[in-house]
C-alpha cells in the first residue's frame, strides 16, 4: 500500500492510501475510456480545376453534401497547374459558389485562401438538432 496525492492543489492536499500500481491501472484506464468517446473529426477532399465545367461541379457538389450530411468536414481545393495560376480569381470564384450551394448543409470556415498551386477552403457540418 501506498500514499498516493489525489488532489495537490486543494488545501491541505487530499491523500489517499491505495496500492499504487492499481491506481496507475485504473487512471490509464480512465483515460482511455475518454479517448474512445472523443468525437473524431473526418475531412474529406474536393479538388478542383480552375476550368471545372458545370457538370464536373455539380457532380463534386453531390459528393461534398453526402459527406457534410455524414457529419465530415469537407475541404475543397483548385490547383493550379502551369500558367493556370493567371486565373486566380476563377478558382476563388468557383469556391465561393460552392459555398453558396453548400450554405444548408456546412458553414465555410472561412475565405478561400491560396498556399502555393492550391487554393484552399474549409467547410464544416451544420449541428444536427
Amino acid at each position: 500500500m501506498d500514499l498516493v496525492e489525489i488532489v495537490p492543489n486543494a488545501d491541505p492536499p487530499v491523500c489517499r492510501v491505495v496500492d499504487y500500481k492499481k491506481f496507475l491501472y485504473e487512471q490509464k484506464k480512465k483515460q482511455k475510456e475518454m479517448k474512445a468517446k472523443a468525437q473524431k473529426i473526418v475531412v474529406k477532399e474536393v479538388r478542383f480545376g480552375p476550368n471545372t465545367d458545370e457538370h464536373d461541379f455539380n457532380f463534386k457538389l453531390n459528393h461534398a453534401k453526402k459527406f457534410l450530411q455524414e457529419g465530415s468536414k469537407v475541404k475543397a481545393f483548385v490547383f493550379f497547374k502551369g500558367r493556370s495560376i493567371l486565373f486566380k480569381e476563377k478558382g476563388e470564384i468557383l469556391l465561393l459558389k460552392f459555398a453558396a450551394e453548400l450554405e444548408e448543409y456546412g458553414k465555410p470556415e472561412g475565405l478561400p485562401l491560396l498556399e502555393g498551386k492550391r487554393m484552399i477552403m474549409f467547410l464544416s457540418p451544420k449541428k444536427k438538432k
